[in-house]
């Protein structure tokens, strides 16, 4: 995909979602982005165009994907925090979206504490998924349903598998691994950076790549 294809972005205010948008914009990307709240969203450009309204509302999920050739989602539980089982819902509003306007690309980003059928998870990547579904057991459930509803769909997805974000603009070097989380952190500029590379890549369509920075 080039930047003239037009990107629908959820979570695009979000700690890291605020660094993907910064640099869709920069690279001439046209947007649709939802939000619950657009007082929260500063990047103003004529290249961004809002949409007001909850991922969990099928219908304002359907308006942000039209005229979209790919969508990425960052979405996190926000603030105030949403429904912790907003991302089943979430993703399955927008896969039943992509499906009714012929839009395949799907790009979303979750935890570490996902689960995939290639993981070879060290000590260390178990015991944070270990803590997470015991401290939030409801969302780190539901992240995993997912995963499983992306699996069972027909686009062709990529979910991002990532440790703590760090919100800066430096950007380095990055890991990938399909197995196991290969680092403690990702830059958040990393992060768009590789979310990025995906709109014009097939490598990891329908994976679950671990990534972090060096």
């Amino acid at each position: 995909m080039n930047n003239k294809t037009k990107i629908a972005v959820i979570g695009g205010t979000g700690k890291s979602g605020k660094y993907l948008v910064k640099k869709l914009l920069e690279q001439g990307f046209q947007l649709k982005i939802l939000l619950r709240n657009p007082d929260n969203f500063k990047a103003k450009n004529s290249l961004a165009e809002v949409v007001i309204g909850d991922v969990a509302n099928y219908r304002t999920v359907s308006t942000l994907i039209e005229g979209c050739q790919a969508v990425i989602s960052s979405l996190g539980l926000g603030i105030p925090a949403s429904e912790p089982r907003i991302f089943s819902k979430a993703t399955s509003n927008v896969i039943q979206a992509m499906n009714e306007q012929n839009v395949h690309r799907y790009i979303v980003t979750t935890g570490l504490n996902v689960d995939a059928p290639l993981d070879n998870k060290s000590p260390k990547t178990l015991f944070a998924t270990e803590w997470m579904r015991k401290t939030f057991p409801v969302s780190t459930a539901d992240k995993q349903s997912e995963f499983d509803i992306l699996s069972n769909s027909n686009v062709e997805w990529t979910m991002v598998r990532l440790p703590l974000i760090e919100q800066t603009d430096e950007s380095g070097e990055i890991i990938v691994s399909l197995k196991d989380c290969p680092g403690d952190k990702i830059s958040a500029t990393d992060l768009a950076n590789f979310l990025i590379e995906q709109l014009s890549t097939d490598t990891f369509i329908r994976k679950s790549p671990f990534i972090a920075s060096v």
